[in-house]
């Protein structure tokens, strides 16, 4: 199949590239132009997706039997993209979020779960919504938390930073709030199963790892996986609600319980995570987090310090 990524070069566009050729597909990538490309020699078209009349100048002349739109945040990302090809694909993806999802009192999130419309990703809710009005060919894809090498979003490189340089851990709540961690290169196989799948058209797959983890069992995975103890770490719970951060995040995830159902996507889709949490860690901690000497880094720890004086 010829196959349009929207992105291609930072992180699950890495992967999903990489997969997509093993398989034979033809692959283009449709990005600013401001990295490197994933492979030598793969076709990329440069252009900015905000802009609706570079999209309909660069693609319009283009023929695609699928489109991965793994960068769309809100409608108007997707909208221009989807009326360009909309009777001409046979399969649109498109890279949501399991942050759609209304609180709730029953878990894990499913995929027929109410959606919560004041969410920060709205925007995705709103494009599914667009794009199966449409009759365009789509599936869904609902990551919880994402993490492997090349994560641009500080995750488990949050926590490595204070393991290797033996800090505190600050963790708000009782450090008993569960969540969920999915590995970017089984998020990529997922997706790539999609393909040639009319099982998969018109739904939704929550894809993550298939396990939870509480915020403390967390810091001893990385702890595991950077080689340190879990049993050494320092961890010191906190009342978020007693500090004013501003703008600023002292820590990665939300405080809240957060993790879904990956029964579906692992039933219609065929897929297995190939990855459990500690080995997926440590994926991250040799190749990424020690490659790129971020354990030598100057870090700032202000926050932590201005949460560990008041308590």
């Amino acid at each position: 199949m010829r196959i349009l990524i929207m992105g291609g070069t930072r992180f699950i566009g890495v992967y999903l590239t990489k997969i997509l050729l093993e398989q034979g597909h033809d692959v283009v990538l449709f990005n600013r132009g401001n990295k490197p490309a994933p492979v030598e020699n793969i076709k990329q078209i440069h252009g900015d997706r905000t802009d609706a009349a570079q999209l309909k100048e660069k693609l319009s002349s283009e023929e695609f039997d699928a489109i991965f739109d793994n960068n769309g945040r809100e409608l108007s990302d997707t909208q221009p993209l989807a009326e360009i090809f909309k009777d001409r694909v046979q399969h649109f993806i498109y890279m949501s979020s399991a942050g759609v999802y209304l609180k709730s009192d029953q878990l894990p999130h499913r995929e027929g779960d109410a959606v919560d419309p004041k969410s920060r990703h709205k925007g995705k809710h709103h494009t599914e919504t667009y794009l199966q009005s449409q009759g365009i060919p789509f599936t869904g894809i609902r990551p919880t938390y994402i993490y492997g090498p090349q994560n641009y979003n500080d995750l488990e490189a949050w926590f490595f930073d204070r393991i290797v340089r033996d800090r505190p851990i600050p963790i708000p709540g009782n450090g008993m709030h569960i969540t969920q961690l999915g590995h970017v290169q089984d998020l990529a196989h997922a997706m790539s199963q999609v393909l040639g799948n009319k099982q998969a058209v018109g739904e939704i797959y929550n894809v993550s790892g298939d396990r939870y983890v509480t915020f403390d069992g967390l810091a001893r995975a990385c702890a595991t996986a950077a080689g340190k103890s879990p049993d050494a770490l320092q961890i010191v719970h906190y009342d978020p609600k007693q500090f004013d951060f501003g703008k600023r995040k002292a820590f990665p995830m939300r405080a809240q319980h957060f993790f879904a159902d990956v029964h579906k996507a692992m039933s219609e889709l065929k897929w297995q995570p190939e990855y459990d949490l500690v080995s997926g860690l440590n994926d991250s901690f040799q190749n990424d987090y020690l490659t790129s000497n971020r354990h030598d880094a100057e870090v700032d720890f202000s926050l932590d310090d201005q949460i560990l004086a008041a308590i």
